[in-house]
């Protein structure tokens, strides 16, 4: 039995075998053909936070492997009615995995503790491991590899970002990151990435324009996050001159992508002519979320080989 809790659970071949299923089953979807990999596997999904793309891609992507989902809601008292543990224990006698959206990441670690069925990260305040898989996943898709190509992140250092260093570093990808200061890696994260990854090459700067310097993708997400919303003001004022717009993108190759995990704040941390410009692939983007987490659930649940 495995978790995918953060991506210091899987290696570089995991990885490859996951993108590998994923390419496979969206090749077939593409076909019409809804492969039944994982016929009467339920899926439970426990959140504390509120979600379309996660939610969505996971109860239709289990659908399509010929398993059925469970929307766990405030009815069952996750948290409130008893013990984490007790809880854990219990569901796991009716259901294959669990997906968990969290505030704190310490919940999913405490759920996969007691867990005698697989446990998915679908968010939490340290992580975003099925966001990254899918990003690495559209790099891959749009230029045929991953070799040569580069990563840079304009934004706050937060869960999605730190995903994506870890998925940059086990796939060879280079990564680069510009934040303003109080909003970076912290210099922990930082050695154990170096540690994890020591051939990585990573850039961490305060200057956009040098972040995105040869990317072949440029990404960024909302400076204010769920649960920061007292911390909005100040966050503004501190990534103002981190916004994603034309001027900063023409600085990059003609080719990048432009990436957002969304929801996005338009005019915001990215002006509308970039979302929507010729060069976004934020809805290849959320629909490859499906099709990877298909990937990660065959693998997770039988294909493992």
């Amino acid at each position: 039995m495995r978790h995918l809790l953060t991506l210091e659970d899987v290696t570089s071949d995991e990885i490859r075998r996951i993108f590998a299923l994923t390419a496979d089953i969206k090749a077939k979807l593409q076909q019409g053909i809804r492969e039944p990999l994982l016929p009467g596997r339920v899926m439970a999904l426990v959140f504390e936070k509120p979600s379309l793309r996660t939610r969505v891609s996971f109860q239709a992507g289990m659908s399509h492997l010929g398993g059925s989902s469970l929307m766990l809601g405030e009815d069952v008292g996750f948290g409130k009615r008893e013990r984490v543990d007790d809880f854990t224990r219990v569901l796991c006698e009716f259901v294959d995995v669990i997906v968990m959206r969290c505030m704190e990441h310490k919940t999913v670690e405490q759920v996969a503790e007691h867990a005698t069925c697989s446990v998915i990260n679908g968010l939490t305040d340290l992580a975003h491991p099925c966001q990254a898989l899918a990003d690495l996943y559209t790099i891959q898709e749009r230029f045929g590899s991953l070799d040569g190509t580069k990563l840079a992140w304009v934004g706050d250092a937060n869960n999605v970002a730190t995903s994506l260093a870890l998925a940059c570093g086990r796939l060879g990808v280079e990564f680069s990151i510009a934040s303003p200061t109080g909003h970076q890696f912290p210099s922990e994260f930082l050695d154990s990435l170096n540690e994890q990854c020591p051939t990585m090459k990573i850039t961490v700067t305060d200057d956009p324009v040098e972040a995105v310097q040869g990317a072949s993708a440029v990404y960024t997400d909302v400076w204010v996050s769920m649960g920061q919303e007292s911390e909005q003001e100040q966050r503004r004022r501190d990534f103002a001159d981190y916004q994603v717009h034309k001027k900063l993108m023409d600085t990059a190759p003609a080719d990048a992508l432009f990436m957002h995990c969304l929801p996005a704040k338009r005019g915001e941390e990215v002006t509308d002519e970039v979302l929507d410009g010729p060069n976004s692939v934020i809805v290849q983007q959320a629909g490859n979320r499906m099709h990877v987490q298909k990937g990660v659930l065959a693998w997770l649940l039988g294909a493992q080989g």
